[in-house]
């Protein structure tokens, strides 16, 4: 995605109406007209949204950096204004974002933001060549858009596998009515890390791509093929045991199996992911841009009611979290209140975002992101008092109590979707395997020269269900851009949501922001490889 096609050629120096008008009449021959990405629909929506007359702008720049990880640890990365994280935006529900997106990566790069979980107006979601054109080095782009509903969100590129990157912030969007009591507010943003360490995404997405089945593997080359998982090695890191899903690695690639390999990793298991754990190996595992070795400490005293906004902006990591000697409430997932829980650790896939509210007790307590299948952990600590310091390889108890996932779940009452039978029905057929790293939706690999050639249509006003169907022995988190969806009839409203092997996951919502958005797998590699869709409303 990062380099210029045909399409994007043909498209360069449209702008996003004229980008959008050729989209929606592109494709086969017997494709509906669909809704164009700034056409009359998208600004009729969109003149619908509550504004509260206040407008944030700002500038946005991406650029080459070098970022501190910690303990003496530096990288070479891309990054918005030099920052691991970048800066987080806040603003109130129905204000107005006027964000100026200034592209000053190296020579030949193209970028674009995609403002994760909002549901904003279509031309502005950040997805070329769909719903703009991919931003060239030395230019600039506007992003302006009203943000309506409160929230955790982020934002990243959606070009390539950048998101593997430093190119991402969080973007907390306040309830002026907010409902919670709390003294406090941490935001928590995980990630998984390798850009300037060991290689690239760019590298890492290369070697995948070659599949297991086309790897150097001594005398056993070429002799496994299909579309399978990671099928070889897996079952010696499997944990076989009857606990609450802990989980083991089997040794590295190079110490026996005769796989040559830098990046994709083996043996990575978990029982509350169905299996195969993730395809990449890190090196790092980061809390809020550090290391275990040299974290991020958030100071305050005993007795505090704090809320956590946890976001995974990972690029193939799944991430247990807890607070050592603590129990999370948990009271929103992707933005959206819930019927509060009270859990010892939760499950975050890559996209997915949760909100907890912990009361503290006394003294320094390990906030743990275990890599999920990986053996490997990120750390924050907590202080409130004196004590030890927690080493940086602590794993606290609670990461084996009661762990939740959104499918234990249920949305608060106040937004829950009202019962209705879905007017449409799509199956989503999650397919593909590691051996030709062939990831798919129903079975064809997602054309960025054509983005409307296989198009998933809906129609405005109308109730839609997704079935979520994998086929495949991994798991995948499933993100649909513009919209949030129900799991099941009273589950949480999401819009990225954990799909576990040879599972089947149902989800609804309503047609109600047209337009032509990204249906995808927001494992970042399994996404660039193909794995999305085009959900377009027909004009």
């Amino acid at each position: 995605m990062n380099s210029m096609n045909r399409r994007s050629v043909l498209l360069a120096g449209l702008g996003v109406a004229g980008a959008g008008a050729l989209a929606a009449c592109s494709g086969s021959g017997s494709t509906p007209a669909l809704v164009s990405p700034s056409g009359p629909a998208v600004a009729a929506a969109d003149a619908k949204r509550a504004r509260s007359g206040k407008t944030h702008p700002l500038t946005l720049t991406a650029a080459q950096a070098t970022v501190e990880l910690g303990a003496g640890i530096t990288a070479r990365t891309w990054a918005f204004s030099g920052r691991l994280p970048g800066k987080e935006l806040r603003v109130a529900a129905g204000d107005t974002l006027d964000v100026t997106l200034s592209n000053q990566l190296p020579k030949q790069t193209t970028t674009s933001i995609h403002w994760h979980g909002i549901a904003l107006r279509n031309d502005m979601d950040g997805v070329p060549p769909a719903t703009q054109t991919a931003v060239r080095a030395g230019r600039n782009f506007p992003y302006r858009f009203t943000a309506d509903t409160p929230g955790t969100y982020f934002f990243h590129p959606h070009v390539g596998v950048q998101l593997d990157r430093a190119l991402y912030a969080p973007l907390i969007v306040e309830d002026p009515r907010e409902p919670l009591s709390y003294d406090e507010e941490w935001v928590i943003v995980l990630d998984d890390w390798l850009d300037g360490v060991i290689g690239s995404p760019d590298d890492a997405f290369a070697e995948l791509k070659q599949g297991m089945g086309r790897m150097h593997m001594g005398e056993e080359s070429g002799s496994s093929s299909g579309h399978e998982g990671h099928d070889m090695g897996d079952m010696a890191g499997m944990d076989m045991g009857s606990g609450t899903g802990a989980t083991s690695t089997s040794p590295s690639p190079s110490s026996g199996s005769g796989m040559s390999s830098k990046f994709m990793l083996m043996g990575a298991r978990s029982r509350l992911l169905g299996g195969d754990a993730g395809d990449v190996k890190y090196p790092h595992h980061l809390i809020n841009g550090r290391v275990p070795a040299d974290p991020e400490v958030f100071r305050t005293k005993p007795g505090k009611r704090v809320r956590l906004r946890l976001i995974n902006a990972g690029g193939d990591t799944a991430y247990r979290v807890a607070l050592g000697g603590h129990k999370l409430t948990l009271t929103h997932t992707d933005g959206f209140p819930i019927r509060h829980q009270q859990v010892d650790a939760v499950l975050i896939g890559m996209g997915e975002r949760y909100d907890a509210l912990v009361t503290l007790g006394d003294g320094v307590f390990p906030l743990v992101a275990l890599a999920e299948g990986k053996n490997a952990t990120g750390m924050a600590l907590v202080r409130t008092g004196s004590g030890r310091v927690p080493k940086p390889t602590t794993r606290p108890q609670e990461l084996n109590g009661t762990i939740t996932t959104a499918s234990r779940l249920r949305a608060a009452d106040d937004v829950r979707l009202a019962p209705k039978t879905a007017d449409q029905v799509h199956r989503i057929e999650l397919t593909g395997g590691m051996m030709t790293y062939d990831w798919a939706i129903n079975g064809k690999r997602f054309d960025m020269n054509d983005p409307t050639a296989h198009p998933i249509t809906v129609e405005q006003g109308q109730r839609v269900r997704l079935d979520f169907v994998n086929t495949t022995t991994m798991w995948h988190p499933m993100h649909l851009h513009g919209h949030t969806y129900q799991l099941g009839s009273a589950g949480p409203r999401k819009d990225t949501t954990i799909v576990l092997p040879m599972k089947t996951v149902s989800v609804f919502f309503d047609a109600d922001n047209p337009g032509q958005w990204m249906l995808h797998c927001h494992n970042a590699y399994h996404g660039e490889a193909g794995m999305m869709a085009l959900v377009a409303y027909e004009a």
